[in-house]
């Protein structure tokens, strides 16, 4: 397998860059490329150690730098790895690069260093995708979250399963291909007990991802409701700047705005549309449109209302939209006298909350009440947190298998029907940690990874 090269650090000017370099030869390319000032060549060099020294491409010296040594297994990689550090200038990193690649490696592709990482037993597909949330994460949670599931708290918890699983699946096999030997009969009430609990267990994964993926991953939402309620005053107050224009006219957003922000542990991804309303205005009527369409794609609705005027009918759509909904009612301009009908309101979304948008405490209240919706409140990021979407679907395939080895064997069917279950149950739970996985589903879970990891 060749060695592979590739700039580590952010495509950016900075202090320091760093090019990555793995495989069997790494340590013999980096000498061509690096002089250690104490003329001893990196590939004599032990494990874990640093040079000082001048690099160069050819007789061309190109920058002085350290270079830090790497013995396999004990890397990244599980690799031979060198990592030579530059001044951080774009132009001599890519020399630096070129010279690299010219000196015998080839090029990293997106993921590479950590596919290599997986292929050689330093980590398995779950940590693997661990290690995109950790570069990814925008808050403390998220970060506690994604360490956990790097240090195998997620491997762990599914290996239990799994292991439970395996030992009922050998019974079955023992007891069915050997019916003449004296083997114990298989018991169907302990068989039950061991798919029910592994079934619970599964959902307590699923439970806990969903309840922490806004901290993990962040969560789509719009802000929405009719002209003049107070929208973009409310995408400002969460953006922390003037994001979106307010002005007392009537229709003044007709574009969607579009921010990332955290609010507390949560990160949304926020969208101010144009008010909802039936106009004339050509322009105007488009921005609804898109506003609109925008809704049915959210995966959070912030359906804004002015507390101090009652509930029209374009408030009322609102509401039948936001009815089977994850949705939060915000009630702004709470500061003024109240003619608005909150029975109404609640009829149809549980969740309000009361503001004055243009009130900076707001915002915490506003954070608050999106935790308890969110359920963010009680989640727990050092526990067991699945990685990803990919993580969460083998657990729902896992324990639909169950439910139906559950299903066969309470309705008297054969107990190969419901080792079969257990079999594709199995499978699934090999598919979440890498054990029994095809190289699509590898290949697209390291195309989401940069380069240089």
């Amino acid at each position: 397998m060749s060695s592979i090269a590739a700039v580590c650090t952010p495509n950016a000017s900075g202090g320091v860059a760093i090019v990555r370099i793995s495989g069997e030869d790494a340590l013999t390319i980096a000498d061509r490329v690096f002089n250690p000032v104490s003329e001893k060549k990196l590939s004599d060099m032990k494990g874990y150690r640093a040079a000082y020294g001048k690099i160069h491409d050819g007789e061309t010296v190109l920058d002085e730098g350290v270079a830090i040594v790497y013995r396999a297994p004990h890397s990244y990689t599980g690799e031979n790895v060198a990592e030579i550090c530059c001044h951080g200038g774009l132009f001599v990193t890519k020399r630096l690069l070129r010279a690299v690649l010219s000196a015998g490696a080839v090029p990293a592709e997106a993921g590479e260093f950590t596919r290599r990482a997986f292929l050689n037993g330093r980590m398995d597909l779950s940590e693997a995708e661990a290690v995109m949330n950790v570069i990814s994460a925008q808050g403390e949670q998220a970060l506690a979250a994604a360490n956990a599931t790097l240090s195998g708290s997620v491997s762990r918890a599914v290996g239990n399963i799994a292991d439970s699983l395996t030992n009922a699946a050998a019974g079955l096999a023992v007891w069915t291909d050997y019916p003449d030997e004296d083997v114990p009969a298989v018991s169907e009430q302990t068989l039950l007990d061991t798919m029910q609990t592994a079934k619970e267990n599964l959902f307590t994964l699923i439970a806990r991802y969903d309840s922490g993926r806004a901290v993990t991953e962040g969560i789509s939402a719009v802000i929405c409701g009719k002209p003049n309620v107070g929208k973009s005053t409310l995408m400002n107050l969460l953006t922390g700047r003037q994001r979106s224009i307010v002005t007392s006219v009537a229709g003044t957003t007709r574009d969607i705005i579009e921010e990332t922000v955290r609010v507390g542990e949560i990160v949304l991804r926020l969208a101010d549309t144009a008010g909802l309303r039936v106009t004339d205005d050509e322009v105007e009527e488009i921005g609804v449109a898109m506003a609109r369409e925008k809704m049915n794609e959210a995966a959070l609705l912030l359906a804004v209302f002015d507390s101090s005027v009652p509930l029209d009918d374009e408030d009322r759509r609102l509401l039948e939209v936001c009815r089977d909904r994850t949705s939060v009612a915000i009630i702004n301009k709470s500061d003024l006298p109240t003619a608005i009908d909150l029975q109404e309101i609640e009829n149809s979304i549980p969740h309000t909350c009361f503001i004055s948008a243009k009130n900076q405490e707001s915002a915490q209240t506003f954070a608050a009440t999106l935790a308890e919706v969110l359920g963010t409140n009680a989640f727990d990021a050092n526990g067991e947190v699945l990685a990803g979407e990919r993580q969460r679907q083998c657990c729902a395939n896992a324990a639909d298998h169950l439910t139906q080895g559950i299903f066969a064997l309470q309705n008297g069917e054969t107990l190969d029907a419901v080792g079969v279950c257990i079999d594709s149950a199995l499978s699934e739970l090999f598919a979440l940690t890498g054990q029994k996985v095809s190289e699509a589903v590898v290949n697209e879970v390291f195309a989401k990874f940069c380069v240089g990891k």
